[in-house]
Parts: structure tokens; sequence; C-alpha cells
């Protein structure tokens, strides 16, 4: 599908402070003219990440502009993954995120340019050499920005080495940040001499700005002098310009406090950006307690060994790879490093745990925003589970315990990944493999991957029965349920998902999942005819729902009242109720209510009147179900209202005008398509090239078709 939003991009407005390089920016302002891959290199903390964030920013008034941070990525297969997430593309069905962006970058063209930015690749460096090389020939419109201490010697590639910061320059810097410290620098005679001793290298220049409310420059360059003269004699195989950073960050480090320098060792567990909670839970104990953290902290950020952004989700703190890098050769060095480690795969374990049970809240969109935000933590849980024998049920568990975010916020390939991983795993605790395992079943299914979802729902329910664990049996027999909807097997679907909500009855169980059920249940009885209970069963979900926040389930319930609605004639009601199941299905990045939603709109549109805004929305639908999966789920109880809208408004504009307003709504990108469906015009209708013919009636309104002819597909669920 087109997506207009790769002609946006995601890079902030204002890059971070900038000071000098000027010559620079335009040296790879122009490279990025004339070559379509330019590598910035040069070592640890010199400034390559600002200047290539700030050239991006120059281009960014002419193309669409993308940064992909790779440094908290540590697996190679994960890199493909990370840039699917960084230009915000979903996917539900089975590629692989490779085939997805080939597929979506292939539309980048001399009118559609793109500028892809790789920052951190050096420990990918083959991976990401692999990809960019594919993504270059298949996307002609696509030029990349790679950052990295080392090119990525691939063909054609240009390689600007960033030098350190001129005297005058690296002084310049030392001032604006002497300036955050309320430290006036600018007539200090010592200040050029401690540049120079830092070799002009920007994060060297930055720590030593840091300590100004303690240290005077003339008393930083004593110090400096003598951590140089510690390093006499030792590490002669690395660069000169290296051992210099090093020293710089090793010195500021033997300036920090004992706690400080504790807090910053044990901070480097984290993998990408991290809150305040989870820092005072991981890092306290053993020489520095919890209600130290926040002071100690500050600390660190006032010396610049942490920095600190605002984000959707509230405060968060990051470290540069290079002095996280440092911190976690320190926390190796003190033998704490394992513990650590499990406190941080149990923070996140917890988190997980808090999210699922949140989830079915009125916290919702903030449990998406949280989750989304600690991706690369919970990553790194991941791996950390699933890569020691011992801790493989916990692995399990925080895959199976995520089953929210990969079904209903688009990140299906991901978690498939990670629960394939989880259930190949022997474990002690049949409790969660068995979780696992129906997860992996759930999300094979949204995925129209038929066969292994059946496989592995049936091995949840075999082994669940031996054991005795109903909770398991309910949900093995409720997507199994799930399974025989969207296969067209609407006796079957119904008898499975009665016995699996009267077992969820039996054992107390209510939450989203549960009502989604029931949702399904309903879409069985309105496709067998049966409209009064399937309304009776979503006004149920609805109210259930509302009492208490829940937005996701709610949202598939509006769709089958709104089908109800069209059904009886009700066009006003059935828009309403659309509109507002669209809007929740958008934001959480849902990709099936979504798309079944702008269905279901253009059949509306068309029976009040308007068939070629009609085929406008089907276009627009149309492009969007590759990246679900088989259109209408190869139904033909889905496909039915699709068939009635097409042939209305073929009927009414004629073979050609249709065509050309299905073709004007595949050009929509994803976010213009919700818009346009919820209502906002994002562009004109194409003008018709005939006599225009005008509706003389709206759609015949009719009960549900109830005759299945095609099987395959993907569940509302």
């Amino acid at each position: 599908m087109r997506d207009d939003r790769l002609c946006d991009g995601n890079l902030p407005l204002e890059p971070d402070a900038f000071v000098g390089r000027s010559a620079e920016l335009a040296e790879v302002s122009r490279l990025l003219e004339s070559s379509r891959l330019v590598t910035v290199t040069g070592a640890g903390g010199i400034g390559k990440s600002r200047l290539a964030a700030r050239a991006a920013a120059r281009a960014a008034d002419r193309t669409g502009t993308w940064l992909v941070e790779l440094a908290s990525v540590r697996d190679p297969e994960f890199v493909d993954f990370a840039v699917v997430e960084a230009l915000g593309l979903t996917d539900h069905t089975t590629r692989l995120p490779r085939e997805i962006l080939l597929d979506r970058l292939a539309e980048c063209g001399p009118g559609r340019p793109l500028l892809l930015v790789l920052d951190g690749f050096e420990h990918l460096v083959d991976a990401c050499a692999q990809l960019v090389t594919e993504l270059l020939r298949r996307a002609p419109g696509l030029r990349v920005l790679a950052v990295g201490r080392r090119p990525l010697s691939v063909a054609g590639e240009r390689v600007f080495a960033l030098e350190p910061l001129p005297e005058d320059e690296a002084v310049e810097l030392f001032v604006e940040r002497a300036g955050r410290q309320g430290v006036g620098a600018a007539a200090d005679p010592d200040v050029p001499e401690l540049c120079r001793r830092l070799d002009g290298i920007p994060l060297a220049v930055e720590l030593a700005a840091g300590r100004l409310r303690a240290l005077s420059p003339g008393q930083l360059l004593e110090r400096l002098d003598d951590r140089f003269r510690l390093l006499t004699g030792g590490g002669r195989d690395a660069l000169p310009r290296h051992r210099t950073l090093r020293t710089a960050i090793g010195w500021s480090h033997e300036l920090c406090t004992p706690q400080e320098r504790l807090l910053w060792s044990r901070l480097s567990v984290f993998a990408g950006p991290f809150d305040l909670t989870a820092v005072e839970y991981v890092c306290s104990g053993d020489g520095l307690a919890e209600q130290d953290v926040l002071d100690v902290l500050t600390e660190l950020l006032a010396q610049s060994v942490v920095g600190r952004e605002e984000t959707a989700t509230g405060v968060r703190y990051r470290m540069l790879d290079t002095v996280r890098a440092y911190g976690a050769d320190w926390l190796e060095a003190t033998g704490d490093a394992a513990r650590l480690r499990r406190r941080h795969r149990d923070w996140y374990l917890g988190l997980a745990t808090w999210c699922e049970l949140d989830w079915f809240s009125p916290r919702q969109a903030e449990v998406a925003a949280r989750v989304e935000a600690e991706l690369p933590n919970l990553r790194c849980a991941l791996e950390h589970c699933l890569s020691d024998p011992d801790e493989a049920h916990l692995g399990q568990y925080l895959a199976g315990s995520l089953w929210f975010y990969w079904a209903g916020c688009g990140r299906l390939s991901e978690g498939r990944h990670w629960l394939e991983q989880a259930v190949r795993l022997e474990s002690d605790n049949e409790l969660s493999r068995l979780k696992a395992l129906w997860v992996l079943g759930y999300v094979a299914i949204l995925q129209g991957d038929t066969v292994p979802a059946l496989a592995a729902l049936q091995e949840c329910r075999e082994e669940a029965e031996l054991s005795a664990n109903p909770t398991a049996v309910a949900y093995a027999e409720h997507r199994t349920g799930c399974l025989a909807l969207v296969t067209d097997d609407m006796a079957r679907a119904e008898t499975l998902l009665r016995s699996a909500l009267e077992r969820y009855r039996e054992i107390g169980e209510l939450n989203s999942n549960v009502l989604m059920g029931q949702v399904e249940l309903a879409m069985t009885r309105a496709f067998q005819g049966d409209l009064p209970e399937a309304v009776k069963l979503c006004q149920d979900v609805r109210r259930v729902c509302e009492d208490h926040g829940e937005r996701w389930a709610r949202s598939y319930a509006l769709y089958v009242l709104a089908y109800a609605a069209w059904s009886e004639g009700d066009l006003r009601a059935a828009r309403g109720l659309l509109t507002d199941c669209l809007g929740a299905a958008h934001s959480f990045r849902d990709l099936l209510g979504s798309v079944l939603t702008i269905e279901l709109l253009a059949l509306i549109t068309a029976a009040e009147g308007d068939p070629a805004e009609a085929a406008v929305l089907q276009g627009a639908a149309a492009a969007m179900w590759p990246s679900v999966g088989l259109p209408l789920f190869g139904s033909a109880y889905y496909n039915a209202p699709h068939e009635l809208c097409e042939a209305t408004a073929r009927k009414e504009l004629g073979d050609e005008r249709y065509e050309e307003c299905v073709r004007a709504g595949g050009r929509l990108g994803r976010d213009a398509a919700v818009a346009r469906a919820l209502g906002r015009p994002v562009e004109a209708l194409p003008a018709p090239r005939g006599p225009a013919r005008h509706a003389q009636g709206g759609v015949a309104m009719h009960e549900p078709a109830a005759s299945p002819t095609r099987k395959g597909g993907e569940t509302a669920g």
C-alpha cells in the first residue's frame, strides 16, 4: 500500500544544540545530493549522530526523513524489525519484515524521495550492509545516511570521516555547555588548553564542562594531566583518539562519588531509554539506597553522563552508547552483572504483568504507549530469558503476557518471532508454555496462517486436558472457534465459542479476550441471520467495556452493531458506530479493525447516495489488505457487503469512473485513508471524464449473506 506517512518522517523539528561543524554539514549535505549512500564515520563521542541529524533536518523540507536508532538492537535478526518500527509500518501478515520494507519502499521514486538515517550500526554491520544493499537496489527514490564507527563497505558508498572539532569550535562548545551549568567560562585562559588536551572530542568536552560546578577549568586540566600520565604505557593498540575519549570518560568516572560510579555501571543494563521507577528498582540496594537514587541520577545528569528527554509516556533517560559501554565494563569487573540483569528481567516481567492486567481498564491507551516505549528493554529481557534454559519458563510467560500488544497494537510478526522461540524450549512451568501456545495460535490466526495456528491450539488443548488446566482449555477452545469463524464454518465456530464462554464463566475469567469471544459469537449469529441475538451479545460487550473503560474489544462490538444497523436500514446509527470504532482501532494501530471498518463505511457511503466516495474508500481498503492478509479473510460472509457496495457503485458510476475512484483511494496513505473515512476530506475526487451519473437510490438493505463459498483468512479478534 502506498503510505503518504513515508513522505513525512520522524526526526525532531529542532535537533539537539549544535555548535560549529558548518563546513562538515555542508559537505555531508553535498554528498547526499550526489550519492544514494553516505556513511559518516568516526570515533565514539566525535559528534556523528548530531551532524547526521542536522544534515537530515536540512534535507527534510524536500524529502521524508526517518531516523532508525540501532544502538539498543543487539540481535542482527532485529535490524529489519527496527527499521519497520521506525517507519511506522504495520503489517499483520506472515511476511518477513524485509519483504514489508521492500514492498513499501519500492514506492519511493523521484517524486517520493525518502532519506533513511541508520544510526549506530557498527555492531550490526553485516546485517545492515545486506539490508541497505537490497533496499537501494529495489527503492529508486531511497537515500541512506549511515552513522557508525566504520564504513558499511558496500558498492556506491561515500564515506565521510568526521574529525574532532577545531580548537575554536571546541572552546565554543565548552563555553556553551558551561553556560548551562550557570558558569561563565569564555574568558578563562585554561579553556583552550583543556580543549586541546581533550583532542576536540565533543563528548569529552561536554563531560569536562559538566564538572564546572565543582572544579575550575585549571583544576580540570590538572586532573586530566594526571589521568593521561596514568594511561602512559597501556592500551597502545588503541588509536590515540580512542585513548583520549576513554581517558576522558574514565577521568569523568574517577571524579564521580562512589554512589555515582555505582549507578553509572548499573544503568548499563538498560537497552534504550528508561524511566525513574525502573532505575529505582533495578539499580538500588547493595550500596545504593532506593531513596538516594534520584539524587545520584540528578548528579549524573548534571555531568552529562546521562541524558534526559520528554516523551509521550513522561520523562525518560538514556546513556550514549560509549558511556554505557564504559559502565558495562565496570559492572562486569564488580562481579555484579548477573544480579543486575536478573533485576532488570524481573522489573520488565513485572511491567508486562501489570500491563496485561491494566489492558482491561481505562488505561488501555497508556498501556499501549508504555509497552511501545519499553520495547527495547522488553526485548532485552526476552533475550535474557530465552537464552538460558533455566529461565525458559520466564521467557514463555513474558512472550505470552504481551499477547495484547502483539495482537492489538500491530506487532504480530515480532510477537510470533518470540512465541515460536519460546514454545520450542522445554520448561518446568507448564502454565507458561500453555499460555505461549494459545497466544501463538491466536497470532497465527490473525496472520491468516491457519495450519500452524491449528497445530499450536491442538497441542495446547491436549496438554491442558492432560494436566487438568481449565484456563488453558478455555483459551485453546476459544481460539479454535475463532479459526472456524474465519474459515466460514459457522456452526462449528458457534459451538466452540459458546463452550469457551461457558468455561470462562465457570472459572471467573473476564478480560478483553473473553469479550472478544462474545463478539466473535455475535458474528456467527449475524452471519447466520440472527441479528437480534448478535445485537444483544454486542450490547452486553459494549456495556461491560464501558464499565471498565476498555476500548479495544469495544471497537469490535461497535463494528458488529454497525453491521446490524446497516442491515436494518439505520444508516445514521451505523455511521456513528463505525466512526467511533475506526477512531479506536487506528489509535491502537490495529490494522485489521481499521480496514474492516473502512470496508463497511464504504457500503454505508454508497447507501447514502455517494457511490464515488464509496469507491474511493474501497480503493483505500484494498491497498491496506496486503498488510493484513487475505482480503476479507477469503470469507463469503465478510465479503458479501463488499460485493454489494462494488456492484452498486459500478452501476451508478460505470466501470471506468468506478475504477478511477478506486485508484484514487489506493493512492491514499493509511492516515489519510482513515481521515477520509472519518469524514475529513484529504484530496478532491478525480473529476468525471464523461457525463456524471447520479444515483437513483441507495443500496438496498438486506439480511447478511449465509452461503459460504470460500475459506481462509483471519479473525476480527
